[in-house]
């Protein structure tokens, strides 16, 4: 299969195509983002699978974008402003690079695919698609990336089961390990306070290839069912080596 990773030069998305490329289902792996996406370390020997593809404008992509990107079965989506980085920038460009660069990558990636297509999007545990709720923590940015959501939902209620989604709602992402924060006070810190639930990084993005691949399970996949699945494949791996 052809699998899209979108915004490929991420924390998360590293891990994906980390492992993407040991799949052996998984035949060809189109990284998308606005710089050179490079093979991960520890790859394996397979990392001819990957083929970084460059797009300057997630608003507007190119016909030599399209032409590599037609033909997949599956996009993983992870392009987004973290709650962590909202601050840093003006909220008109937080909105713009949540919510216009999805809209308009499932109004270009999706029918460039095949059908069905799995259209998997990073969300967050915390984000609430009910617009008229009034969130304690980071309001407006929750309520933003629970349109976001809306939006996605939207698009595949009207393809008539040609675009299947799946919405990753992980807190924290964890590396292996990892069970304290650092980098002082901050939104994270916020978070841990607050009981949000976290995932390991090798979990998420195990979960994230299999529904890709196999299926997705359910509509919306928390930080425990991403625990279990990816925990589960992982655990397969090793058995099978």
């Amino acid at each position: 299969m052809k699998l899209i990773i979108a915004g490929s030069t991420g924390y998360v998305a590293t891990e994906i195509i980390r492992q993407a490329i040991s799949n052996p289902a998984i035949t060809s792996i189109i990284g998308l983002a606005r710089r050179e996406t490079a093979v991960p370390a520890n790859a394996g020997a397979n990392a001819s699978k990957l083929k970084s593809v460059i797009c300057k404008d997630f608003n507007n992509y190119s016909e030599d974008v399209k032409k590599e990107l037609a033909g997949a079965n599956a996009c993983i989506w992870t392009i987004a402003v973290g709650i962590g980085k909202v601050k840093d920038f003006p909220f008109e460009h937080v909105r713009k690079t949540c919510l216009d660069y999805v809209v308009n990558g499932l109004e270009t990636i999706c029918p460039l695919g095949a059908k069905p297509f799995r259209f998997l999007y990073i969300s967050g545990s915390n984000v609430t698609r009910d617009q008229t709720k009034k969130p304690l923590f980071m309001r407006d940015y929750t309520l933003l990336r629970g349109e976001v959501e809306n939006r996605v939902l939207a698009y595949a209620e009207k393809s008539n089961g040609d675009m299947l989604p799946c919405i990753a709602k992980p807190g924290l992402i964890r590396k292996p390990g990892q069970t304290t924060l650092s980098g002082g006070i901050g939104p994270w810190i916020l978070m841990t306070v607050l009981g949000v639930p976290s995932v390991e990084l090798v979990h998420i993005s195990a979960t994230l290839i299999d529904q890709a691949v196999n299926g997705i399970e359910k509509e919306a996949l928390l930080c425990e069912d991403m625990t279990r699945i990816g925990s589960k494949i992982l655990a397969d791996q090793e058995t099978s080596l």
